[in-house]
């Protein structure tokens, strides 16, 4: 029986809370989980697919999106300047054979409406190589630019809209386009999943173990856990990261502090020796990733896939960084969200200059996880032999140490190195 890991003591600088939001539909958070989800399946399974090409990439083409307005891609990523973009979208579509999960969702007057509920950005910045992987709000109230439609025809562009209305009215390529606008970042790569996808490519990984410090109830997700690691998969995993009620606050800003426990998570076990050393868990996993992803026409090729598998290969996990597009209330109406520009701006900054990001204050939002000791192991160094002193060479200076930037406050995230445990609604006895 697994042991509930033990809180550290408090003390830790804090993240600014935004205020907080009205609850949007259950399966709209879980699905900001499936950003990291895409983006390991990918590299991981990248030089999988550079082997099988033919067997396995053939059907990741035949619905290829293009990127309207986008630069040209470099055949060698390497070439592009300022780092690598991939943008990763998750959609409520309604699939028959997993529309039984989803109760009214799927049998509404909705239900034949599909909308971007899950907006991710992953930035792979030049070397030295850092992670950075930014969420952005469904309901952030933003332009959406006109967009051009497969048959030719284009949309009128709108000065406010939330977020998830993109995919609705020009697809995959106008998510990108309004992101690329909003960030000013030159996105190059794309993909869409949707909740079967979030199911199969959860499953192919042999699902994630989760820390619960308490235990969870909650009627909404029909979750009664106890305290203590379970390994999530399947709907176990949806319901787990759609749950609100049995975490933290019972609000929002607790669940989403739960579902950046499980990415972490799933990123260590992603790129650790389980999946890594094991053909087959990664055959598996790059069939079911190309079988529940659409691409765009930039991430079709191979090579490219190997190409950023090798370029994230070796970034430590505190340089793979979860944040949370700075927002602000929207005066106009208090269930939106609109976009606070100074912090963003700072965060732009800092990723153009390539620095470490500090993240300053607690990782919990909304008491929805508790920080905790380590119970993996650390990643392995190799030990450092001082080097002897020697005199400097006439005109030679020595490399200048990297400056941290410190995000302000009002942005929150953790990093992949941080440990953290649901703080679920029934606490020990």
């Amino acid at each position: 029986m697994s042991e509930t890991p033990t809180p550290e003591t408090p003390g830790r600088r804090t993240v600014a809370r935004h205020g907080a939001l009205t609850s949007p539909h259950p399966f709209s958070q879980l699905l900001k989980i499936l950003g990291i989800v895409i983006a390991v399946a990918l590299v991981s399974g990248a030089g999988v697919a550079a082997y099988a090409a033919i067997d396995i990439t053939s059907s990741f083409t035949q619905d290829a999106v293009e990127l309207e307005g986008q630069e040209s891609v470099p055949p060698d990523i390497g070439a592009i300047e300022g780092g690598v973009n991939l943008f990763l979208a998750g959609t409520d579509a309604c699939e028959p054979q997993y529309a039984g999960y989803f109760g009214d969702r799927c049998t509404g007057a909705d239900s034949e409406g599909e909308l971007n509920d899950v907006n991710m950005l992953v930035h792979i910045s030049d070397n030295p190589r850092r992670v950075t992987v930014i969420s952005f709000p469904r309901d952030l109230m933003i332009p959406i630019p006109s967009c051009t439609l497969e048959d030719g025809s284009t949309t009128s562009p709108m000065s406010k809209q939330m977020l998830n209305t993109a995919y609705a009215y020009g697809g995959l390529g106008c998510v990108v386009k309004t992101v690329s606008q909003l960030t000013g970042l030159d996105i190059q790569y794309a993909a869409k999943v949707t909740w079967g996808g979030v199911i199969e490519i959860t499953n192919a990984v042999g699902g994630v173990d989760v820390c619960l410090a308490n235990g969870i109830k909650d009627p909404y997700t029909g979750i009664d856990w106890a305290a203590g690691t379970r390994n999530i998969q399947g709907i176990d995993a949806l319901q787990f990261l759609r749950t609100r009620h049995g975490v933290g606050n019972g609000g929002d800003l607790g669940r989403i502090s739960n579902q950046q426990q499980y990415m972490s998570r799933l990123a260590r076990k992603l790129v650790s020796e389980e999946v890594l050393s094991n053909p087959a868990t990664l055959y598996k996993l790059a069939t079911t990733a190309v079988d529940n992803i659409t691409p765009s026409q930039s991430l079709t090729n191979p090579v490219t896939l190997v190409q950023i598998a090798l370029a994230v290969k070796n970034v430590p996990f505190d340089e793979i960084v979860f944040i949370q597009y700075p927002v602000l209330d929207d005066p106009a109406d208090n269930d939106r969200v609109v976009p606070n520009t100074s912090a963003a701006d700072a965060l732009w900054t800092a990723i153009a200059a390539n620095q470490p990001l500090e993240l300053t204050g607690e990782v919990s939002q909304g008491e929805g996880v508790v920080v905790v000791e380590p119970t993996t192991p650390a990643e392995p160094t190799t030990p450092v032999e001082p080097a002897p002193e020697a005199s400097a060479t006439p005109g030679e200076t020595s490399a200048p140490t990297e400056t941290a930037a410190e995000l302000p406050s009002s942005i929150a995230g953790q990093t992949a190195a941080q440990e953290t445990c649901s703080n679920g609604n029934v606490k020990s006895r």
